[in-house]
């Protein structure tokens, strides 16, 4: 069995919320700190959040009184008591890459939930049924920060994970070329519940700061290659986004429009998804889906509600696959936006680097 002492940087925000249910009884990582802003350092972990706590379950009782580390001043001490962090930080992005490079730089890898480090040349962005040989381009990037075990790694953004999923493995086949998508993605992509955002009660706003452009320029890095010491951006699919925050609690639906080099058949799409595993269903890791992609036949599925909680959350639900009038075809995807596409996604990718044996324990 694999064991590695883990921490979380941000445990008081959503995110870190979030990874801490999904680690709390994890088979390979064993929490070890809870680290967060200068004003939680040295508080309980239950005081610290306090009534900020959003989850549906309890603050698991072996956490509930762990003391809270400063995630700025005691970054030596942290990198000393871990193998590795996840990032979930409420910070400017300028903050937030300074930050997780001064980890990497300690010798401890950073598994980052931030957006800051995607657009990083050396810095792998990885969805891993996807792109997991991106992993490849560490070892550059441990040159350029001259260390040993210290490297940052991404998840990509959450509303993403939607949909990319179901196009990637199109690609390789058929060539798909332009996309359309409009994403109707729920409260908790903003960190927020209907108890501390009653605005959105009834309500659709149909603007996100940034996430049209993350969902237009993420997905070349994903389709992207390793030309020598860095990540060179795909050219395409051609992406094009409409973002809108609707009242749902979790999960993110994508409609997607979607043009080809070669136009498929409607089961020859089907059959793809149906039968399309990634690195993690192949190496069976804990926390992958063991259908990864899954198509549903009834014309009003899938839906937040029923989909979200799909395989633990970490499967992507797709229905409604139809020739369109404009485009080659149409069609939805759902997924969960603080599983698969925030901590779950997080957890994944660690799973992964831990498998390949790019993360070793220092403590073995």
């Amino acid at each position: 069995m694999k064991n590695y002492k883990v921490g979380i940087i941000g445990a008081t925000g959503m995110v870190g919320q979030r990874f801490i249910t999904l680690l709390a009884d994890h088979p390979w990582f064993k929490l070890e700190v809870l680290a967060a802003s200068a004003r939680s350092a040295g508080k309980a972990y239950k005081d610290a959040v306090g009534s900020k706590w959003a989850m549906t379950v309890p603050i698991p009782e072996k956490v509930a009184e762990m003391k809270v580390m400063d995630a700025e001043a005691d970054i030596d001490k942290i990198a000393e008591a871990v193998d590795f962090v996840f990032c979930a930080v409420n910070m400017k992005k300028d903050e937030i890459k300074a930050l997780e490079e001064k980890y990497a730089k300690a010798e401890c890898p950073v598994i980052s939930n931030n957006s800051a480090n995607r657009h990083t040349p050396d810095v792998p962005m990885i969805i891993p049924e996807l792109n997991d040989s991106h992993t490849d381009i560490i070892e550059a990037q441990k040159k350029r920060l001259g260390t040993k075990r210290g490297f940052i790694a991404v998840k990509s953004n959450c509303s993403l994970q939607s949909y990319v999923p179901a196009l990637y493995p199109l690609d390789k086949e058929f060539g798909v070329k332009d996309v359309l998508v409009c994403t109707y993605q729920a409260i908790s992509g903003a960190g927020k519940t209907f108890d501390t955002w009653p605005e959105m009660i009834d309500n659709v706003i149909p603007y996100i700061g940034g996430e049209e452009e993350k969902s237009e320029i993420e997905p070349l890095k994903i389709w992207g290659s390793i030309e020598g010491d860095k990540i060179v951006p795909a050219t395409k699919p051609n992406f094009t986004a409409q973002c809108l925050r609707v009242a749902v609690s979790d999960g993110h639906m994508g409609a997607v429009f979607v043009r080809f080099d070669k136009k498929p058949t409607v089961e020859q799409m089907k059959e793809i998804w149906k039968n399309f595993k990634g690195y993690p269903q192949i190496a069976e890791l804990p926390s992958a889906p063991k259908q990864f992609l899954n198509y549903f036949e009834e014309p009003d599925l899938p839906q937040s509600k029923l989909q979200r909680n799909l395989e633990n959350g970490m499967a992507i639900s797709i229905g409604r696959l139809r020739e369109d009038t404009q485009y080659d075809y149409k069609f939805v995807c759902l997924s969960h936006n603080t599983l698969r596409g925030a901590a779950g996604g997080g957890v994944l990718l660690a799973e992964t680097l831990c498998s390949k044996g790019i993360i070793e324990s220092k403590f073995n």
